[in-house]
């Protein structure tokens, strides 16, 4: 039998579609994958490294591994993802009770090192960025009937505040034909919905073919046999085109859901943070949206805090929020990142400032989801099952307007059994939070 491995994946969905590349590599080598991290023999901790929180919760996870290690139980701590590219000296330093650090271009040496570090050899390795596989076989860790689908590795929009490309490298989109087979290899393993994920997913194909090929690789998607929804997230705004919504407006397993993170609309903190646009520009964009895509979900997430940010500028942030109305929104205090343009920026904003603009504009979030829940009482909505709550004796699920993890939850009774991952028809009939509640009443909603 090989030696057991398990791992902890942190941070964002694309990290946690490389870590599924990292096990399947490890599997393919001989190890044994289980989620029992007291029986394993290795533990990879797949970190994140993109703000603050982010890196404190991946260390927090690297000293509980070094506890479990200290206890006897564990072998070798190898420590991958975006916090060992951007901190490789570092963790070497300060934690020497892990065996290995693996930049992410690291990743197809995984076995080898794993192997080393369990012998007791040094087995740190940093090449280029670039050597990252951005496809490969996968061992899914998400539920059988939901999938995300990385389409592109990389970012080059150099937003100020961003350090995604000095951790991930340029932008770099995979073949039209390969995100299209590995789409049907997870369809046929009973995958439902397919969650289309990259740095900039809008962006996606403009580097191999010379246009942007979302549209296009959507409508391939729909031609794949067992897919039912198709959830886009990470859009940007400036790349948002018509032909983009038509497919959105047209196909019906394309969901009227688009996440499409912001972070700001007055227009000369937007220029800060190299973006561009104003909030004259964002209205009339979410206008055009609204118009060519009837019952549009729209996402966003808002940056608070920002260098220089004035009151001014931020009570029009928070009535451009309120004016539009979004139907999900996440909104975060700046985090200043060494190398980044914006870590140097004059009138940097106090930590508790940043916090009182980020709780004013969620509770003013929080009135409106409680308004646009309330409105669905006595309405049918289409949910795919996610499984059974033995506290509440409820099945949960999700609506179109729920991506995985960052939104909520439909919580439903039934009077038959239902199984995790079918669509059903549930009336909702009681909105509790962010979380609505209802009754079954026709199972398998799909046609």
């Amino acid at each position: 039998m090989g030696k057991q491995v398990g791992m902890i994946s942190l941070g964002c969905s694309k990290n946690q579609v490389d870590g599924e590349v990292l096990l399947a590599t490890l599997r393919d080598a001989g190890f044994c994958i289980t989620n029992d991290l007291t029986q394993c023999d290795a533990v990879i901790v797949n970190t994140c490294g993109f703000v603050e929180s982010a890196k404190k919760e991946s260390i927090d996870e690297i000293l509980n591994m070094v506890d479990l290690k200290k206890n006897g139980s564990l072998k070798a701590i190898v420590v991958t993802g975006c916090l060992a590219e951007r901190y490789q000296s570092e963790i070497q330093r300060e934690m020497p009770e892990v065996d290995a650090v693996v930049g992410i271009g690291g990743n197809p040496q995984i076995a080898c090192v794993l192997e080393k570090a369990l012998r007791g050899q040094p087995a740190s390795v940093f090449p280029e960025k670039l050597a990252l596989p951005i496809s490969g076989k996968r061992i899914q860790s998400t539920p059988k009937h939901y999938a995300y689908l990385k389409v592109s590795e990389g970012c080059d929009n150099r937003c100020s505040y961003c350090a995604i490309p000095l951790i991930r490298g340029k932008f770099r989109s995979r073949p039209l034909d390969d995100v299209v087979e590995e789409a049907k290899a997870l369809a046929a393993n009973g995958v439902r919905e397919l969650i289309v994920i990259a740095q900039d997913t809008t962006r996606y194909g403009e580097d191999l073919y010379g246009k942007l090929m979302l549209p296009t690789l959507l409508n391939r998607l729909c031609e794949l046999e067992g897919i039912h929804w198709i959830r886009v997230l990470y859009c940007y705004p400036n790349r948002i085109t018509d032909e983009l919504l038509d497919v959105m407006a047209k196909q019906d397993k394309v969901l009227n859901y688009i996440d499409l993170p912001l972070q700001h609309c007055a227009k000369n903190v937007l220029q800060r943070m190299n973006r561009g646009g104003s909030t004259e520009q964002l209205m009339a964009l979410i206008q055009k949206m609204r118009e060519k895509v009837p019952g549009l979900i729209l996402r966003t997430t808002f940056i608070c805090g920002f260098p220089g940010e004035t009151e001014e500028e931020f009570q029009e942030l928070a009535q451009f929020s309120k004016a539009i109305r979004f139907d999900r929104l996440g909104c975060f205090p700046y985090s200043q990142e060494e190398d980044t343009p914006a870590a140097d920026f004059p009138d940097q904003i106090d930590e508790e400032e940043k916090m009182r603009r980020v709780d004013i504009l969620m509770e003013n979030q929080m009135q409106i989801m409680q308004e646009l829940s309330d409105a669905l009482l006595g309405q049918t909505l289409e949910i795919l099952v996610d499984g059974f709550d033995e506290d509440s004796g409820m099945y949960y699920g999700r609506s179109r307007a729920d991506s995985p993890d960052v939104d909520g939850c439909v919580l439903f009774t039934a009077t038959e059994p239902v199984e995790t991952g079918e669509f059903v028809w549930v009336k909702i009939t009681e909105c509790i939070g962010c979380d609505l509640c209802g009754e079954l009443v026709q199972k398998e909603a799909e046609t």
